[in-house]
């Protein structure tokens, strides 16, 4: 008897198991057809609340549809040297052009390979630049001599896996707003003048320049200054970060590698 009762709970244990999987096999199915069955506007749409990498990148690896709507220029622009049909939607030659014409939240692809010269470019918006290569040194921008500053933030902004090499200066000025770079590579060229240069300078003030306006006190919360840096080889110059206004660093952790450095820190 106890040998039957063992086999019958064996089968009845087994069958529940087949029925759970069939279940939520079912279920996966039945949801990928119930997106599959949404217009193009509307799968567009949940794609730009993803994250440009990893999770818009691994939507696009789904089905030929999902990775035209995943690449579409609604949701990235593309910065390409090489473009020759300057008509091609959403791409542009220069990555002055791409910030120039981003609205407010576009994402900007840089293309890997070469170097992209940036000098002194405003960003008054809310952007994201990516490199395109799989490491940050296969996208470099290099600013040349002469220029204060290869980008200067006036918004919140982020920058990820990008190489941004100063000859003289600094790489990255910021104004205001909430600027966070992860797993980038800010260079100062070593020359008789290295401490001039500065990989990273804030001007910004803080939570005293935020000025409190009536039933935006959210948004001020949102937009208080601060620089938030991850994952990112610092390489020559006088100083990883110089603060002139009343930020100051905080936090600060450095991983030694065999090649190289890698800093985390906040500027608050």
């Amino acid at each position: 008897m106890e040998k039957e009762e063992k086999s019958r709970w064996k089968r009845g244990r087994s069958k529940s198991s087949l029925d759970i999987v069939a279940c939520s096999s079912s279920y996966s199915s039945s949801s990928s057809s119930l997106m599959n069955s949404l217009d193009d506007g509307c799968i567009m749409h949940v794609f730009s609340f993803l994250s440009p990498i990893p999770d818009r990148y691994n939507a696009a690896l789904v089905s030929r549809r999902w990775y035209y709507l995943a690449c579409h220029p609604r949701l990235w622009l593309r910065v390409d040297q090489a473009l020759k049909d300057s008509s091609e939607p959403g791409v542009f030659p220069s990555v002055e052009t791409a910030v120039s014409a981003a609205r407010p939240g576009d994402t900007i692809l840089i293309g890997a390979g070469g170097s992209h010269h940036v000098r002194d470019i405003q960003i008054k918006k809310p952007l994201c630049l990516l490199g395109e290569g799989e490491h940050p040194d296969e996208t470099t921008l290099v600013c040349s001599r002469g220029s204060e500053s290869a980008f200067e933030f006036l918004c919140t902004c982020k920058l990820s896996n990008l190489t941004v090499k100063a000859e003289l200066g600094c790489c990255l000025l910021h104004r205001s707003g909430r600027l966070t770079i992860e797993r980038c590579i800010l260079q100062c060229d070593e020359n008789p003048l290295d401490y001039l240069s500065c990989a990273i300078v804030s001007t910004a003030k803080g939570p005293s320049d935020v000025i409190p306006i009536p039933g935006e006190a959210l948004s001020a919360l949102v937009q208080a200054d601060s620089v938030s840096v991850s994952r990112t080889r610092i390489e020559g110059g006088s100083k990883a970060v110089s603060t002139i206004g009343t930020l100051s660093l905080q936090r600060v952790r450095v991983i030694y590698s065999r090649t190289a450095l890698l800093f985390w820190f906040d500027v608050k």
